[in-house]
């Protein structure tokens, strides 16, 4: 009897959009909430707060959004690069292209003989796309889109960062800042069981990583508002 084997699952077609949703929402509730935090330990007034939590949430997500397309868009222009060199070389000599692909199968494993086979078959149906994935690393599912990246890395941040502002419109202004701290390490610690279950990666350690460090960045605001705070 011969049993049906389940497909496999695999994370990495998620990689482009995943990176920069965990990267954004993760920013936006850290950001924000230190922000927060920092501002309410100098004694602020709760409109102070909601007000500096409004204007870093807005700051935060163009930010976010020129750095991630500014970034996406150098490796397109680098891969873009890449294939028009490949392309060229391809034209001008194809028998060294031929023979660079088949050697990069041989170093894999194969057979000389069916690696060039192998090789010959792949570039008859697709020269440019088999030497952009073997010799290039370069795929559909890898490729850079920065639209997407600056868009996804936007709309994400935006949503974190509506999580503590949220908090600071429930939270009476004498319980600012625990509320927004514990609040904002509660969904910092959901994002990263999220962003770990989604990446197919140890879900107790994607969440322990994310709180220790959103800790550690409202510690530090806290400490240098209420410094300020006294100071001023």
């Amino acid at each position: 009897m011969v049993s049906r084997q389940l497909p496999e699952r695999h994370f990495v077609n998620r990689i482009g959009w995943l990176r920069a949703a965990v990267l954004g929402a993760n920013d936006g509730i850290l950001s924000t909430a230190s922000l927060i935090v920092g501002v309410a330990a100098a004694s602020s007034t709760q409109n102070a707060v909601l007000i500096a939590g409004v204007a870093g949430m807005v700051a935060g997500a163009m930010s976010m959004a020129a750095g991630e397309y500014v970034s996406v868009s150098s490796q397109s222009d680098s891969e873009r690069a890449d294939l028009a060199r490949e392309r060229k070389e391809l034209s001008e000599s194809p028998g060294f292209e031929l023979d660079e692909l088949a050697d990069i199968y041989v170093k894999r494993g194969v057979d000389p003989q069916l690696a060039r086979q192998v090789a010959q078959q792949l570039m008859a149906k697709d020269a440019l796309g088999a030497h952009a994935h073997d010799e290039l690393g370069i795929s559909e599912i890898t490729a850079a889109r920065p639209v997407q990246a600056a868009l996804t890395s936007a709309a994400s941040f935006s949503v974190g960062a509506a999580m503590p502002l949220l908090m600071v419109v429930v939270s009476p202004a004498s319980a600012l800042v625990p509320i927004v701290s514990a609040a904002s390490l509660g969904f910092l610690a959901f994002l990263g069981a999220i962003g770990a279950r989604a990446g197919g990666a140890n879900i107790l350690r994607g969440t322990a990583r994310v709180i220790f460090w959103g800790a550690l960045a409202m510690v530090f605001t806290a400490g240098i508002g209420r410094l300020l705070g006294t100071v001023v």
